[in-house]
């Protein structure tokens, strides 16, 4: 895998204007766009559509949560879409994500055409352990313990990745195996702020932990010269 397909742009804009703009000009220098909450929200599914024909491939990131049947609804929805990969939350429980992998397996077939990549999130990065022991009331066990345990629950299930802080890239990678999917978004390279995530690391460091995808949004959407920021993001990937 080439250094540009590992990056995963944030688009984190609320425009379609504006997240085009950025597709037409970082489609040669990322793998992938991630359309989150506030883009999709704000434009509807067409954005997905609209990037695809634009080169672009997608990961919808909707962090699906919700009784076994409306998620896998949602898996078919995905399949129709032409994502490249979307997520759930892995806290939904064995049945919620056996319910989507096998609904989406049979929509993909009915469609002819490849399965989008499915993920697991486990604990956000923006959570650390004291927000795990004292908001989520988790007090008997690590951020890393708790990670690795939905990991291997959602491999179980079918779901062919993760979405888990740099941090646990290689307890995942010991638990999962060499074929497990690893994103890891608090992403941010030395040379830009860490804003509110709390458990971060540069893309190189996260490379060289095992991670196959990295999700960086700010350092590239914001700057003054996007390209160039990612450009100096492969440069150091390739270093």
């Amino acid at each position: 895998m080439q250094a540009r397909d590992r990056i995963v742009l944030a688009l984190d804009v609320d425009s379609q204007e504006k997240a085009v703009s950025l597709v037409r000009e970082l489609t040669d220098y990322v793998g992938l766009f991630k359309v989150g909450m506030q883009l999709y929200n704000s434009t509807g599914p067409d954005i997905v559509k609209e990037i695809n024909d634009l080169g672009g491939k997608v990961f919808v990131d909707l962090k699906f949560h919700d009784i076994p049947n409306t998620v896998a609804a949602a898996g078919r929805v995905m399949a129709r879409l032409g994502c490249h990969m979307f997520n759930v939350h892995a806290a939904g429980g064995r049945e919620m994500m056996r319910e989507m992998v096998r609904e989406l397996e049979e929509e993909a077939q009915r469609l002819g055409q490849p399965e989008p990549i499915t993920l697991a999130v486990t604990v956000l990065t923006s959570i650390n352990q004291e927000g795990l022991e004292k908001e989520m009331f988790v007090r008997d066990m690590q951020i890393q313990d708790l990670v690795v345990r939905w990991a291997v629950m959602a491999q179980e299930c079918g779901i062919k990745g993760v979405v888990c802080s740099p941090r646990e890239i290689t307890a995942i990678r010991r638990a999962c195996g060499k074929d497990f999917k690893i994103v890891t978004p608090g992403i941010r390279p030395a040379w830009s702020e860490a804003n509110d995530q709390k458990r971060i690391t540069t893309p190189r460091q996260a490379l060289d932990m095992g991670a196959d995808y990295m999700v960086i949004g700010r350092p590239i959407v914001k700057a003054g010269n996007p390209v160039e920021a990612a450009l100096k993001i492969i440069d150091e990937l390739g270093e």
